[in-house]
């Protein structure tokens, strides 16, 4: 047991592997035949090699990760009701939404009594609710975080809470008076499920995050940043999107002295999700979800199959559910905390992605920061820019999505399931910037089908 099983072989070189590859492709060029570029810029080889590789040191990065599952709050005894039976199903942490303000003591009781994680989403911006809920969630034992978001809500609808003065304001009461750590949330999902490529989502994540430490530094000394993610179906490129996240974010937390871990969710991506042949969603979100637990998320959220076109139900949801289980409890992957640490290729990729995102990044301080690109629409105008070509490629059939634009089914009918509208609906209003719109890949396709049902 003490002999190496492969000290018989002699070690081969990057040299060597690369001259054999040449001499094997009988006088093409290995440059122009082998080697690809991403939308990203990054340049993807056919091999890589230990001694073309650095490690790298991903800090933060999560023993375990929790099966998440997202409740709306219309009711709150309803909803509270609600998780406490996905709990008994398997979920392992919850997240609430609320679009009002709710009752924390129907919720609260209702939940059972034991260690739980809960995470919450508003639609608005309510100081005297949220240190409220803060207090009896920590009376409760409960960790909480509120993912209190201002510039994502600025970037998604147009428009501040009340104004950048008093929604930061706001924040800091917030910060000051809630006796929790996990107040603020960074909403990067926002830029994927808008088009933006994987270097856009990590450089504009990065640029948001220092708005809050330019304006909050003094009140985040133990504060964890809580990241959403979505997750795509490059499947290494988003395994080193969410290590290079955590990298990127340690380094920007240590330039402030402020706590250098996060806490990421993830979720697998709407823009890549189809309402025809909608089983493949299935298949990319199984995927999607593997990329995030590789990757380090710490919790997973994933997508009904067919959310874009189904009002929550309980099959939907049950499946959703199911993959995430059956990745963790028959196929293992809660047992081993770090798989992709060593891997050559996605160590490259990781090491990549948070250059070239730390230069975006410099790029956006050296123009006033985030808000002012944003308030100014470059940042809208990049992720337009970036979300046509994407869009263009589908159109061609360079980016494939199976049973959409690729192995069609035309005796497919989707008329009659509609329960939701699945398109991008237009809402005319007076913003103060033009928000960043989310957009699904095929949705003229799908308009053009159903026409012609």
């Amino acid at each position: 047991m003490n002999k190496s099983l492969f000290s018989e072989f002699e070690p081969v070189s990057a040299k060597a592997f690369k001259q054999k590859i040449q001499y094997d492709l009988s006088g093409a060029d290995y440059n122009e035949t082998l080697l690809w570029s991403s939308p990203e810029g990054i340049h993807v080889k056919p091999f890589y090699h230990r001694e073309d590789t650095q490690p790298v040191s991903i800090p933060g990065h999560p023993k375990n990760w929790s099966i998440l599952e997202e409740v709306y709050i219309l009711n709150a005894k309803s909803a509270a009701l609600n998780a406490s039976s996905l709990l008994d199903k398997g979920v392992e942490a919850l997240s609430f939404k609320a679009d009002a303000k709710f009752n924390i003591e129907d919720l609260l009781n209702h939940l059972p009594k034991k260690k739980l994680t809960l995470n919450f989403s508003f639609s608005f911006l309510d100081p005297d609710f949220i240190k409220s809920l803060s207090i009896q969630t920590l009376e409760m034992g409960y960790n909480s975080h509120f993912n209190v978001d201002i510039i994502s809500n600025l970037a998604h609808s147009g428009n501040w809470y009340i104004d950048l003065k008093s929604d930061h304001k706001a924040l800091e009461n917030i910060l000051l008076n809630t006796h929790n750590d996990n107040v603020i949330g960074v909403d990067m999902s926002l830029f994927h499920n808008a088009g933006a490529n994987c270097i856009q989502e990590l450089a504009y994540a990065l640029a948001q995050t220092n708005e809050y430490y330019t304006y909050h530094s003094e009140n985040l000394r133990s504060q964890t940043i809580n990241y959403k993610v979505a997750i795509g179906s490059n499947y290494f490129f988003e395994i080193a999107k969410i290590r290079a996240l955590r990298l990127l974010h340690a380094t920007l937390a240590d330039a402030y002295g402020l706590n250098e871990n996060c806490h990421i969710i993830a979720q697998p991506a709407t823009r890549n999700k189809v309402l025809y042949d909608y089983n493949t969603n299935m298949l990319r979100t199984t995927t999607e979800c593997m990329s995030a637990i590789l990757g380090g998320a710490d919790a997973i959220c994933n997508l009904a199959y067919d959310s874009i076109y189904h009002k929550s139900n309980e099959f939907g949801q049950r499946i959703a559910r199911n993959q995430l289980l059956l990745l963790k409890h028959e196929s293992y992957f809660d047992l081993v905390s770090n798989p992709a640490d060593g891997t050559y290729y996605i160590e490259t990729l990781t090491k990549q992605f948070a250059e070239k995102a730390l230069d975006l990044f410099k790029e956006i301080e050296a123009g006033d920061g985030f808000i002012s690109q944003l308030i100014a629409g470059k940042i809208q105008k990049k992720v337009k820019a970036t979300a046509l070509k994407e869009q263009e490629a589908f159109n061609v059939g360079k980016k494939v999505l199976v049973g959409t634009n690729t192995y069609i089914n035309s005796e497919d009918r989707m008329k009659e399931d509609l329960e939701l509208y699945p398109f991008l609906k237009m809402n005319p209003r007076k913003t103060l910037i033009e928000p960043i719109i989310q957009k699904r890949l095929a949705e003229e396709v799908e308009q053009k089908r159903l026409q012609d049902e």
